[in-house]
């Protein structure tokens, strides 16, 4: 036997339960929906930092490329930068050495022409003379060279005749 208090009471019970479940379905939805949203935010912010991510390394690659190219510029302009300072170091120690040989030579004629005006007169004799004299050794070098050209001239001339000669003998004691 069921009482109408029963039924009642059993009627309250569900409509309770039924007011908790649709409030627990309510709170549920409202979770969802902020859950729904906080995804949303999340997911735009996840978009928005893979944008970035996708742009800053489609930047960054290309300032990388260009300061690659830069370093590579760079790089050329140093090595033309020096050989050109090595040949233009090398062309002014070739003029200083040049210079330092004229200078050097040019302070030994000074030391030579300052010696000879302290010089007494019978040394500055005896230098003259030793010129005069290193002229005459070149002339009777030259001479001793020509004697030496027509002795040699003379020989191979002996020679032949000497050869033609001994042919002639030959010929006459075959004949």
């Amino acid at each position: 036997v069921v009482t109408r208090d029963d039924v009642e009471e059993s009627l309250q019970a569900t409509c309770q339960y039924t007011k908790e479940k649709e409030q627990l379905l309510k709170d549920l939805r409202s979770r969802m929906e902020e859950t729904d949203q906080q995804l949303s935010a999340k997911q735009s912010e996840r978009d928005y930092w893979l944008e970035y991510k996708n742009m800053g390394n489609k930047t960054y690659a290309n300032k990388i490329k260009n300061l690659e190219e830069d370093i590579k510029e760079v790089k050329d302009d140093l090595h033309r930068a020096t050989e050109y300072y090595r040949k233009a170091l090398k062309a002014v120690k070739e003029e200083n050495d040049r210079l330092v040989e004229l200078y050097t030579k040019k302070s030994k004629e000074q030391v030579s022409e300052s010696a000879v005006r302290y010089l007494d007169k019978s040394s500055i004799r005896e230098i003259e003379e030793n010129e005069w004299l290193k002229e005459e050794v070149k002339v009777y070098q030259k001479k001793v060279r020509d004697l030496k050209a027509s002795i040699q001239l003379l020989e191979e001339e002996n020679i032949n005749l000497v050869t033609k000669l001994i042919d002639g003998k030959l010929r006459n004691l075959k004949v």
